[in-house]
């Protein structure tokens, strides 16, 4: 005889199936299939709001840059005479300078998104800057730079644009008179709310233990700024970039409708101040309105419902349906547990091996 005991072996054959048909039951009844799909697919869960917002972002781009490519007419391009009716030449007909409207259109909406794009990253740049240094160091400098902030932000930010615009007409530099100059006026007008909500996110990325290991390693604080502070708050400065370019865009075609923005190009904004000029409302020319009108509303309600659906992104709190879902997991396990409870006693224990 070998010394071993085959009720021993039989015992621990059993326990082993017990515990394996009770892991077996318990995977199965609390992974539910689409969390499941979602793992195999790498967990990019975007809401359908991210969807419609980048249909709606994209439709903008593509009108914008690839439009004047294909399209036969430009937007100097003299083709008509004052407002005239749409036609199958002209979708859209003619504006009060007799250009074709698509072609305007794509051409002004084209220069708005350089306007937001540039006046966005100004004031998330100096947003961020200011905003990091004051949340992460502290003391005295924080309260200088909230300070300045804070004087900034009690001035009215209309005023400040108007009275710049009006001042870059008569200026000597070239680039300035443009669609930049105004950009660059926007952005260093806009950043005080992204420096104060910063601020507060780099105040407690601070206090984390990980600052702490870095500070003990020897780095510097423009190195720790970079590597330990910034990839924290990136997913935050994403969000408020976009909500800067919506701004920006917005800013812009308030100033040029009211005839301050440049002259010599066309924007949304001047389009717009153009038809309220040349009395496109009061002779019922609603294609000289109505289209610069609906391609604003679409690129700031796109860039709006992106920033809310990077949100949801960002932060799985946020997520719809996650209360739903925290419910149905909870059925889940309830009904784990009821089936463990009619099981037999060994698959029972076996469970509650696993549990353990």
């Amino acid at each position: 005889m070998s010394g071993i005991n085959p009720l021993s072996e039989l015992e621990a054959e059993t326990r082993n199936t017990n515990v394996a048909d009770a892991t077996s039951v318990l995977a199965g009844l609390t992974t539910h299939p689409r969390r499941a799909k979602r793992r195999r697919s790498g967990g990019f869960n975007v809401s359908g709001r991210f969807w419609v917002a980048a249909a709606l972002v994209g439709f903008v781009i593509l009108m914008a840059f690839i439009g004047p490519l294909v399209y036969p007419f430009g937007a100097g391009e003299k083709v008509g005479g004052l407002y005239d009716n749409p036609s199958a030449t002209h979708l859209l007909g003619t504006d009060n300078f007799g250009h074709d409207v698509i072609s305007v259109l794509m051409t002004g909406a084209r220069n708005s998104l350089y306007n937001g794009l540039v006046a966005g990253l100004v004031a998330t740049a100096i947003g961020v800057a200011i905003g990091v240094l004051a949340g992460y160091v502290g003391g005295w400098l924080e309260e200088l730079l909230m300070g300045i902030t804070n004087v900034v932000l009690a001035v009215p930010a209309i005023v400040v644009l108007i009275l710049i615009s009006i001042s870059l007409q008569n200026t000597s530099v070239g680039f300035l008179k443009g669609i930049m100059g105004l950009a660059l006026v926007i952005g260093f007008t806009s950043w005080p709310w992204t420096a104060r909500a910063v601020r507060a996110q780099a105040s407690s990325v601070a206090t984390r233990e990980h600052i702490d290991i870095a500070k003990l390693s020897g780095a510097r604080t423009p190195g720790i700024l970079w590597r330990d502070v910034l990839p924290y708050l990136a997913s935050y400065i994403v969000m408020a970039f976009v909500l800067q370019v919506a701004g920006a865009i917005l800013a812009e075609a308030s100033l040029s409708m009211l005839g301050l923005g440049p002259s010599d190009v066309v924007s949304l904004g001047v389009q717009l101040h153009w038809a309220i000029a040349f009395q496109a409302v009061g002779s019922g020319a609603w294609w000289a309105f109505l289209p610069p009108t609906i391609i604003l509303t679409l690129v700031s309600f796109g860039l709006l419902l992106l920033q809310s659906s990077l949100d949801e992104l960002f932060n799985p709190r946020l997520r719809r349906g996650k209360r739903k879902a925290m419910k149905a997991a909870a059925e889940r396990r309830a009904a784990a547990a009821a089936q463990l409870q009619t099981q037999p006693a060994g698959l029972a224990a076996g469970a509650e091996e696993v549990l353990a």
